[in-house]
């Protein structure tokens, strides 16, 4: 523990994280209500490509997974919620090939998800569906095969066949953080919310933040305090110790240089974020001083509301003469569907094209597009330009960013517009 006694703002952590960090139970119901819709989708399109191939393909049992199952999903102004379902299907009654499999799942929910923005699409170990609204779907598919005690081994679809059990997770959260009192779930979604201050971050995912809470969570009465000492034991721990184990199986969860990069990312801005609460244990610490020091380590307006704009807000508000620029902008998603720009809620999933066109109102030599790129994943593309009325660029780069088009008559720039593009 610090030697020195931390400035208590308990009363008003516990309001930002009542009030802004956790989901309520209402919503996570209704997360929960759209896991069962799809789910019977799943089912309706399986009904319906087994009347056409003459197979019997059946779930036999799905099994909510992730933030959802665990109560780690926290609150997110564009309502960007992953959710999470395992389904299984019998050993004997499913192909033995995994990519036929993914094939067959991906096939029965484009039957059935003829209202989705974003066709399901398979990917190395779930079938993903995309919804414009937000918010996406992780299809897990399991097999079974009963075992000598009458109940189940099952196996994950991923490149090959796995042996997983879908509930090992779920259990093991909720043995920890019984054991905490519950204060696991609360360090992990307050620490999903620092992770997400900064949409250019690339952080790790929330079963690696579980992972590190459970393993170094810092019980308190003070709930401020207690989420210092959590992140301060897990900064000491990364130290010296990067790796993060699957604690049901022993084995790393950071599968490549990518993953191993996010864990340095969590490790580096956990510490200078640190650096920023020292204003807490200094003596003669004022309330003022010690809401600026937490509104500069979570960038949330709750702390006060001159939150530092980002380069993207500035740009906006440097945008000129609007109405000398018609322009049209749509989201091209798997290459099928197209959605305008102004109906897509939340940020865009990478993958996506977007087509920019401007019809200039005033009489013209040359329309200019100027892309500025912002996070981890755009450090190798910060900025790029491109000429003509219309042009297209590839969602690549997880941040906030902006597309801003330039309307000249010879050199001189006669009207320019804005347009802040974040992408998931």
């Amino acid at each position: 523990m610090s030697t020195l006694t931390m400035y208590d703002l308990r009363a008003k952590f516990e309001s930002f994280y009542t009030d802004c960090v956790k989901l309520s139970d209402a919503e996570i119901n209704s997360l929960r209500e759209k896991k069962r819709m799809n789910v019977e989708r799943l089912k309706e399109g399986l009904a319906e490509y087994n009347a056409e191939h003459n197979t019997n393909y059946k779930v036999v049992e799905d099994i909510e997974q992730g933030s959802v199952a665990m109560r780690t999903v926290t609150q997110h102004d564009k309502k960007e919620y992953d959710i999470d379902v395992a389904v299984v299907f019998d050993s004997t009654n499913i192909p033995e090939i995994p990519k036929d499999v993914k094939a067959i799942v991906e096939d029965a929910l484009k039957r059935k998800c003829t209202r989705f923005k974003a066709a399901p699409q398979a990917k190395t170990n779930a079938v993903t569906v995309e919804y414009a609204s937000g918010y996406h779907i992780d299809f897990a598919i399991y097999r079974r095969k009963p075992n000598l005690f009458g109940g189940y081994v099952y196996e994950h679809c991923g490149s090959e066949w796995r042996e997983r059990d879908p509930r090992a997770i779920n259990n093991w959260f909720k043995e920890n953080n019984d054991a905490s009192n519950n204060n696991i779930r609360k360090v992990v979604r307050i620490l999903k919310m620092f992770c997400k201050s900064n949409p250019g971050w690339l952080m790790p995912g929330g079963l690696v933040q579980s992972i590190l809470v459970a393993e170094q969570i810092q019980n308190r009465e003070r709930l401020d305090e207690m989420f210092y000492e959590t992140i301060k034991a897990i900064k000491n721990r990364l130290d010296y110790y990067k790796d993060v184990y699957n604690p049901t199986l022993g084995q790393t969860i950071l599968y490549n240089k990518k993953d191993e990069q996010k864990v340095k990312n969590l490790w580096n801005r956990i510490g200078t974020g640190m650096d920023k609460l020292q204003f807490l244990f200094q003596e003669g610490c004022t309330e003022e001083e010690a809401m600026n020091a937490w509104k500069r380590f979570f960038n949330h307006s709750f702390w006060g509301t001159d939150i530092q704009k980002s380069a993207a807000t500035y740009a906006v508000l440097e945008a000129r003469n609007v109405p000398l620029i018609g322009l049209n902008v749509n989201v091209y998603i798997n290459d099928k569907v197209s959605v305008p720009f102004e109906e897509f809620e939340g940020r865009i999933p990478k993958g996506c094209t977007i087509r920019f066109s401007a019809e200039p109102r005033v009489p013209y030599t040359k329309v200019e597009w100027i892309v500025h790129n912002y996070g981890d994943e755009a450090e190798v593309d910060t900025y790029h330009k491109k000429e003509g009325k219309s042009v297209v660029e590839t969602t690549k780069y997880r941040g906030d960013h902006t597309m801003t088009c330039k309307i000249y008559e010879g050199e001189r720039i006669i009207a320019q517009e804005v347009i802040p593009v974040s992408i998931r």
